[in-house]
């Protein structure tokens, strides 16, 4: 057994693995201050609209560092830079948000991980193309994916540890650790530099050329992704809070159920995320909106029964598919719909359907839940968007440049 898990990791190009190994790590330290921090400042009695302000503002700031990051990456700057500078960014948030104890703290600290996740992620989703080869770029998202999943759930689940032996700020400690591991690999073996604007032919086109062919796919992410941002803000405060019916649940229990999920995505995310690499964009994108349709309406249904926790069990399951099927997809989608030259500019305007769902998702929902105490209206609406936002994957399936499988 162990020598066939060795065999599979070393099918993958050397870059490759490297790359995987980075956002390894760095998915580790994010996933305890990505879906706990929520937690940590309801335990200062924050309310839920002070939360999903921090978290907006957040989110704000990393729509500045996409555009300072894809705008280094077209200029043919190393996709490890804007990484090292999130990293820095990311060191000083956690240092603000382990001793944050008023509103201001909160924010500083918010900021400062906003941007650096906006440095971060147009760098290590371009650099997969470039580590891939002689892979398809399909397959190498596939594996990055399952290794940000395994460090997101892992993180998470060290997490839900530490709120259970009432000491939930250490996730912070956990992301400090994972941003120096982070730089010292980067440092050890750079990522590849990023291909400049005027080196191909499709470099030199102007914008409003490639533009509209990537607009229904920036559409449907900025749908798709406030899933994963309303895990991170609103159902951790759903959880604890209850619903109509749906006894709240201790912190703890509620960490765990988060935990639990991210566990499973990592269960799934590579033998979905290698089937739909062979499949045409359209396929993935149909089948993740339709989970999440699926899964957030029966979030809103638990909020009706006594027993609703078994429904957000099975509501999380299907959430999850709907990630494992979203994520490798939708970045190998952007990359069919932009041109070379442009890659970095591609994946700051994706990145910021990241932040954009994240600015708006937690404000929303805050406000949502203060004012009905439960989350059943907001998981109808989100649910209705997802239906709706499959009418957009016909135009990306017709522009997309997947070769047949």
């Amino acid at each position: 057994m162990q020598a066939t898990g060795w065999s599979w990791w070393h099918q993958f190009p050397p870059a490759l693995r490297e790359l995987a190994s980075v956002r390894l790590v760095a998915s580790f330290g994010a996933g305890g201050i990505l879906y706990l921090t929520p937690m940590v400042f309801h335990q200062q009695d924050f309310s839920a609209s002070s939360i999903g302000l921090g978290l907006a503002l957040a989110a704000l700031a990393g729509t500045v560092g996409r555009f300072i990051s894809g705008a280094l990456l077209d200029q043919g700057r190393s996709c490890g830079t804007p990484v090292l500078m999130a990293a820095a960014c990311g060191f000083v948030g956690d240092g603000f948000l382990l001793q944050a104890s008023t509103m201001a703290g909160y924010v500083a600290g918010q900021l400062c991980i906003g941007m650096a996740g906006g440095l971060y992620w147009p760098a290590v989703e371009l650099a997969v193309p470039q580590c891939a080869s002689p892979l398809p770029s399909a397959q190498g998202y596939a594996l990055v994916r399952s290794a940000d999943a395994l460090g997101v759930a892992s993180g998470t689940l060290t997490g839900s540890l530490l709120a259970a032996a009432g000491q939930l700020r250490g996730v912070y400690w956990i992301d400090i650790a994972a941003v120096l591991g982070l730089a010292a690999l980067l440092l050890l073996k750079p990522l590849p530099r990023a291909v400049r604007a005027g080196e191909s032919a499709e470099g030199q086109l102007p914008l409003r050329q490639w533009l509209p062919a990537l607009l229904p796919m920036l559409g449907i992410s900025v749908v798709a992704t406030s899933i994963p941002a309303l895990m991170q803000s609103a159902l951790p405060l759903d959880l604890v809070r209850g619903g109509l019916n749906r006894a709240g649940q201790p912190e703890s229990w509620s960490a765990l159920l988060i935990g639990l999920k991210l566990g499973l995505l990592v269960l799934i995310q590579w033998p979905v995320g290698r089937a739909l690499a062979l499949r045409p964009v359209g396929v993935g994108l149909g089948l993740s909106l339709v989970c999440f349709s699926t899964g957030t309406l029966i979030l809103a249904a638990s909020a009706l029964s006594s027993h609703g926790i078994l429904l957000v069990v099975v509501a999380l399951a299907v959430v999850a598919l709907g990630e494992a099927a979203f994520l490798p997809t939708a970045t190998e989608a952007v990359v069919e719909l932009s041109p070379q030259g442009h890659g970095g500019l591609a994946m700051a305007l994706f990145s910021q359907c990241f932040a954009l769902s994240a600015f708006a998702a937690p404000l929303l929902a805050g406000v949502l839940l203060d004012e009905h105490g439960h989350g059943m209206s907001l998981w109808m609406a989100t649910a209705l968007a997802c239906g709706l936002s499959l009418l957009l994957i016909g135009p990306i399936q017709r522009r997309s440049k997947r070769r047949s499988a």
